[in-house]
């Protein structure tokens, strides 16, 4: 029987799926430690050690409506023990791996694992936080950069000294087992959580939608397509940002801050972790506060701007380091936005089946990222930047006038047609 749900414990449920998130971030975040040593012990060239990631990216996206599919009828716990099981396994197997067909398993196994707990934390925060969806999402996502910041050091540490071997051995043993330890304190709410009172100017659904009916309205599919802009331009400028830095001949000027003094490029990835990971919970919150559409707003066009600005002047140091922190401050926000706003349209009953709908539009967007590459080939980064541009400022305007309209003329329908046909309806 379900024990008696209580102001504190859902924040307790927030804290056991962030820490979750942090166990699981290292698989995405810590690859790039492991390539060269792998590469020079294998000869097996990084392009081919980097397809590795790729199918980790892949199954650690498109799997997520699968495998929330199974959270939403039988919980988190199995879910998120099934998802600590296989990132243990994944990295175990890459410590073991003598062939690339071994490794490319490792990673395989390794998003499945990483979407299982992905998914489960995110929708389980979604439930839990009806009232503050923004924030929950945000704070929970902001996990998965908050644990490469604080082992990916050790690791390299580890790499260093044990080599790259046992760092996947111990590591993935370690992350592994305090996810499956967090596994069992994880719950869904015994009932659907109330929806304070101050917080019902946000637009939210009364009625539940399954994933089959999500994904026949049209403001599923504007959502989607919003995302993909966002998060390909977002994507493009990670893979990009050092060939950028190198071709501005910056990446290796150095720039003083706050009395701290390192390469632009260095300066600049370690900004762009701690403003993306600070992002995403801030504009969550947010959007409790002034709504999804408007925050939405407000972020794309920050992120045009940040990038006319990179544009112009990134070939000073010190405006390339500030310009490329501001877009991904703004970037990573896509990860809190977007699942609040999909909870907010169906419903908390199915919300980690219709958030990881949705989180497959950023497996859509990296298939985009190859484009940009031969654009940038082509073109030179202008073209690039442009594109990006574009892409923000087509999304912003969505979001404000289309998503919006057409979300509140979607709740205010659904809300009309189903309480007469005697369907539950549910306060979230």
């Amino acid at each position: 029987m379900e024990r008696q749900d209580t102001s504190s414990a859902k924040w307790w449920q927030l804290a056991f799926g962030i820490l979750c998130m942090a166990m699981i971030a290292n698989l995405q975040y810590g690859w790039t430690l492991f390539v060269d040593p792998i590469d020079a012990k294998y000869h097996w060239g990084r392009a081919a050690i980097q397809f590795a990631f790729t199918l980790f990216v892949a199954t650690e996206t498109w799997l997520v409506p699968v495998e929330a599919w199974f959270v939403d009828r039988y919980g988190p716990r199995i879910v998120v023990c099934f998802g600590g099981v296989m990132i243990a396994l994944a990295w175990v197997l890459n410590a073991h791996a003598s062939s690339l067909p071994m490794l490319y398993a490792g990673s395989v196994i390794g998003g499945i694992g990483a979407g299982s707990v992905y998914g489960t934390c995110v929708g389980n925060a979604l439930k839990w936080f009806p009232d503050r969806r923004g924030l929950a999402a945000g704070a929970t996502a902001a996990g998965f950069g908050a644990g490469a910041a604080l082992t990916v050091v050790p690791i390299a540490k580890m790499i260093a000294t044990s080599g790259y071997e046992n760092a996947f051995l111990y590591f993935g043993l370690g992350q592994g087992a305090v996810v499956v330890v967090m596994s069992f304190l994880l719950r869904k709410p015994s009932v659907s959580a109330p929806v304070r009172r101050k917080s019902l100017r946000l637009p939210q659904t009364q009625v539940d939608r399954t994933p089959r009916e999500a994904v026949r309205t049209p403001v599923f599919w504007v959502m989607y397509a919003m995302f993909v802009m966002v998060a390909s331009g977002g994507l493009m400028a990670a893979a990009q940002i050092a060939p950028i830095a190198h071709d501005f001949k910056v990446a290796d000027v150095p720039v003083s801050v706050l009395g701290l003094q390192m390469a632009a490029l260095t300066l600049a990835i370690s900004l762009d972790r701690i403003f993306d990971g600070f992002g995403r919970p801030f504009f969550g919150y947010v959007s409790d506060r002034i709504g999804r559409e408007n925050t939405m707003f407000i972020a794309f066009s920050t992120a045009a701007f940040a990038v006319i600005l990179l544009l112009a002047y990134g070939r000073n140091p010190l405006v390339f380091v500030f310009a490329t922190a501001i877009y991904f401050g703004v970037f990573g926000e896509i990860y809190s936005l977007f699942p609040a706003t999909c909870g907010d349209t169906f419903g908390s009953k199915y919300a980690a089946s219709n958030a990881g709908l949705l989180y497959t539009a950023k497996g859509s967007a990296a298939m985009l990222v190859p484009f940009g590459s031969m654009v940038a080939a082509a073109y030179g980064w202008t073209a690039v930047f442009g594109l990006i541009i574009g892409l923000n400022v087509t999304a912003a305007a969505l979001a404000m006038f289309v998503l919006r309209p057409m979300r509140l003329r979607y709740l205010a329908g659904s809300q009309t047609a189903e309480a007469p046909a005697g369907r539950p309806v549910q306060a979230v």
